[in-house]
């Protein structure tokens, strides 16, 4: 059978992700830095190109409220005799599923349901499959938008699906063209990324693979090292550490895991890059690579109940407890690399099955590598595949395609203001109403008086705010360039002014922000949350600040008394209802907290952030005030989120 591509709708039951935030995430959700306990020669750009903030995107976090419905999505289906590839364009183009033709057998995590929960740097991310991430750590910030779609059709591949985007944060064109070959039972993948400018950036791609964590599964990589996010006390540090037992334990089965874990393999240079995991039959997941995708790692939520909380609250009905195996450009995603300037990065992926003898897997660590590299070299040799990637630069990789979905519009708004397009071979389309304060302002150097609708804070884009006529607009988003910079004094100063001029949510909320980064007047800094969280402009994410901010900084009564101006319908949030009750503990009233927790049954917050036990240490304070000693109550499970 030869490769064909089809486009069709896929429905399942899902939370849809309700809409964007109005405004500017200014608190980072993601730790940007880690300290380092490496070799001299490891050589590790540990830190380099993070980021302490998720400007200039706004939040994607209004599905606490929302019920479970059945959702229709566009899918694009590529397959031949051997594979069929499910994926979703307006979902990042997530590769939702894989399935092997051949042995009748899902590769991947087929999740059945889609649902969002707080892991990424807009909040909203969801399980199942493979997914792109370029740019910054923390997942794509597209990961829960549409991708741009195309089609190209080659005479000696057949058709090929392209997805592509433009990175805000790196300010660079990337696209990955999916195809298959009638005789290799492998999905490709062909990455491109472009630095259009004159300047060294810092560059990061890592692609996530979801896979079903079977009874006794086992994962082999080419590696007799891993590096490892270790947490001593209050320090967070990156180490290294061997394989396959540096833990004491044997790291390459992931059942062995008792606490969530991430390690970052270290294949040696000059070998082959993959990643595989093989159930006790035999059977298994391969994914492999060209050179320059040298990074692999393995991600666990460990066998605890904080563990097992979130698979629950990630994977629909009858779906398997899953891991990730991912591959990156660096070694770890504590880091970016230094990429040139008018430079093309290229690689090559593949996605297969794997089958091997369980006792030449299941025994000695390097017999399992030994095996494994072997039949990688058999069945797709590395020259094959690096010639397979230089012969599809020009057949494939610069061709243009036909546009089937569009995604964000901010492509085409900087091809608008460079003056020239991005990549010639990809379509960015038009600007949409998001973007049309920029055009304006390219057009007319002057800002409207509506509230913004997107935020900028590159450097190009700071040029031309700083030629436009003066007034709030201009004031603020000199502001977030500011506060992107570090600059807090002129942060500060800009701020003031937008507020001096004009007195609205956005001016308020950034004012408080840089005086809460600067350590100025944190009373009044809490004050102006306060006020824009009252305005008719506030939405979920602000008013849920707010009440984060209030509880940070100890000021419960400000907590209390927001609570009871905010709407009804904002009151019912999971959220704003835990920080209600933390509120009320903290100002004596011990019983009338646990009363707001177990309203209705346990308080199950949807959008608990990953790694945030705050509502588990508040159930142990209130369980403890009121009298009960430890082993004398159990923490409800929709409460504990303790994955360490």
């Amino acid at each position: 059978m030869k490769t064909v591509l089809t486009f069709c709708k896929k429905s399942m039951p899902g939370i849809p992700v309700g809409a964007d935030s109005r405004f500017p995430a200014l608190r980072d959700p993601i730790k940007s830095t880690i300290a380092s306990r490496l070799r001299e020669d490891d050589g590790l750009f540990v830190n380099y190109g993070m980021f302490s903030d998720s400007l200039p995107y706004t939040m994607q976090d209004d599905y606490d409220l929302n019920e479970k419905q059945t959702m229709e999505f566009d899918c694009a289906v590529l397959e031949n005799a051997f594979l069929r590839a499910e994926f979703i364009p307006e979902l990042g183009g997530r590769l939702w599923c894989l399935y092997d033709k051949v042995q009748k057998r899902e590769l991947l995590t087929n999740n059945t349901e889609f649902l969002p929960r707080n892991l990424a740097i807009r909040n909203a991310w969801f399980a199942g499959g493979v997914e792109f991430n370029c740019g910054r750590r923390g997942h794509d910030a597209n990961t829960c938008a549409p991708r741009f779609a195309a089609e190209i059709q080659t005479e000696k591949y057949g058709p090929v699906l392209r997805f592509y985007d433009y990175s805000r944060d790196r300010k660079v064109p990337f696209q990955m063209d999916f195809f298959m070959l009638e005789d290799k039972p492998f999905l490709f993948s062909r990455v491109r990324i472009y630095n259009p400018s004159t300047d060294v950036i810092p560059m990061y791609w890592w692609s996530n693979i979801a896979a079903d964590m079977t009874p006794g599964c086992r994962v082999v990589v080419p590696a007799k090292e891993t590096y490892l996010n270790m947490y001593d006390g209050g320090s967070h540090f990156i180490t290294k550490i061997p394989m396959p037992d540096g833990e004491g334990f044997d790291q390459t089965y992931p059942e062995n895991f008792k606490i969530v874990r991430d390690h970052f393999y270290d294949i040696p240079e000059g070998t082959r890059k993959y990643e595989s995991l093989f159930n006790t039959d035999g059977t298994g997941f391969i994914h492999l690579s060209t050179k320059r995708l040298q990074g692999r790692k393995l991600f666990v939520w460990g066998k605890n109940r904080g563990g097992d909380n979130w698979q629950r609250k990630l994977l629909g009905p009858g779906v398997c407890e899953y891991l990730e195996l991912q591959a990156g450009l660096a070694k770890s995603q504590q880091e970016c690399l230094p990429m040139p300037p008018e430079t093309a990065w290229e690689w090559l992926e593949a996605y297969g099955s794997i089958q091997a003898e369980p006792n030449d897997i299941f025994g000695s660590w390097e017999h399992a590598m030994e095996t494994v590299t072997a039949w990688t070299d058999r069945v797709l040799p590395e020259p094959e595949m690096e010639q397979l990637l230089a012969v599809t630069k020009t057949s494939i990789a610069l061709q243009k395609g036909e546009l089937k979905f569009t995604g964000s519009g901010f492509g085409a708004l900087e091809e608008l203001r460079a003056g020239k397009k991005l990549a010639p071979q990809l379509d960015f389309g038009s600007t949409s109403p998001i973007e049309k304060e920029w055009v304006d302002l390219l057009h007319t150097q002057r800002f409207d008086e509506e509230p913004p609708c997107s935020f900028q804070v590159d450097p190009d884009w700071f040029q031309v705010v700083k030629q436009a006529h003066d007034g709030w607009k201009k004031q603020y988003h000199s502001a977030l360039y500011y506060f992107r910079q570090k600059d807090w004094e002129r942060a500060e100063t800009a701020a003031q002014q937008a507020l001096q001029m004009k007195r609205n949510a956005w001016t308020l909320h950034a004012y408080a922000n840089i005086l809460l980064r600067t350590g100025g007047n944190t009373e009044t800094a809490l004050d102006c949350m306060m006020e824009a969280a009252l305005t008719p402009d506030a939405d979920a994410y602000l008013i849920k600040e707010t009440f984060k901010l209030l509880i940070i900084h100890t000021q419960y009564s400000k907590a209390l008394a927001l609570y009871g101006k905010i709407s009804d319908r904002d009151r019912t949030r999971p959220n704003i209802r835990a920080h209600y009750a933390a509120a009320l503990f903290h100002t004596g009233k011990a019983q009338e907290a646990l009363d707001v927790l177990m309203a209705n049954g346990p308080l199950d917050i949807t959008d608990v952030r990953e790694g945030e036990s705050f509502l588990t240490t508040l159930y142990f304070d209130i369980q403890h005030a009121l009298g009960k000693k430890d082993g004398e109550f159990e923490v409800p499970l929709c409460m504990d989120f303790r994955t360490k």
